[in-house]
């Protein structure tokens, strides 16, 4: 506990079993618990996890998204930290963006990796990309995010009824800042940090992943038209209800 607020670290893991070894053996003290989504890894990804004394739980959808959506309803702390398991976010910034968090009275921080980086993080080519997904993010929701594909966000656990996840792949990322910064009830910023080179391969397809991302944001603005989500209803990640029953 820090600060009278529990702290849920949410990892999502396909076959890292290296880099979430890096990512746990320096977990700052003050997080009540990690959990880790194992996303049918081939591994030793759960096992190496265990060891570090994470909870390990199984998602058996495929992607991103999925692993992560999970990974929130597990998640017990009043404040939920998400990151990778391979090595990339630093995890001593931890206290540093709950302190922000608690002191500006904020509901949801998200990270931005720009100009942060140690070598060997982050190609041309995935800069580039970045950026052009970050343009059309302000031109159809309104605001700019630096870094609108940041996996790094620091948020109270209480705004999960108030936002709708419908993405189970990497475009997830994306869609949980659509949510927060056009959201009149959360109180959202984007904040800096280091970032690392990542530990093993990356999973990740540039152009394929890329193009994803792009068509989700046209298909998330209209998702979030008013007679459209009324027509379709409003689903979120987890319900009122679960939080009550904590």
């Amino acid at each position: 506990m820090y600060k009278g607020h529990t702290i849920s670290v949410v990892i999502p893991c396909y076959n890292e079993e290296t880099g979430i070894a890096l990512t746990l053996q320096d977990m700052p003290e003050i997080v009540d618990e990690v959990v880790v989504v194992d996303n049918n890894s081939t591994d030793r990804t759960a096992e190496v996890a265990r060891s570090f004394g994470a909870r390990v739980v199984h998602e058996p959808v495929q992607g991103y998204g999925a692993a992560y959506k999970r990974g929130f309803r597990e998640a017990t702390g009043d404040i939920i930290v998400t990151m990778d398991g391979d090595g990339t976010y630093p995890r001593n910034f931890i206290p540093v963006l709950v302190d922000v968090l608690l002191e500006e009275e904020l509901d949801f921080i998200t990270c931005d990796r720009t100009g942060h980086k140690s070598e060997g993080a982050g190609t041309p080519l995935r800069v580039f990309g970045n950026w052009v997904l970050n343009v059309f993010h302000a031109l159809l929701f309104g605001h700019y995010i630096a870094d609108s594909q940041s996996g790094m966000w620091v948020f109270r656990r209480s705004i999960l009824p108030l936002i709708e996840l419908t993405s189970d792949g990497m475009s997830l990322s994306e869609e949980i800042k659509i949510e927060a910064f056009s959201h009149p009830r959360i109180k959202a910023q984007e904040l800096p940090i280091y970032y690392r080179a990542r530990v093993g391969p990356s999973k990740l397809n540039l152009w394929k992943d890329g193009l994803r991302n792009l068509l989700f944001l046209f298909r998330k603005r209209w998702m979030m038209l008013p007679f459209v989500r009324k027509r379709r209803g409003f689903h979120p990640v987890v319900s009122p209800a679960v939080l009550d029953e904590d």
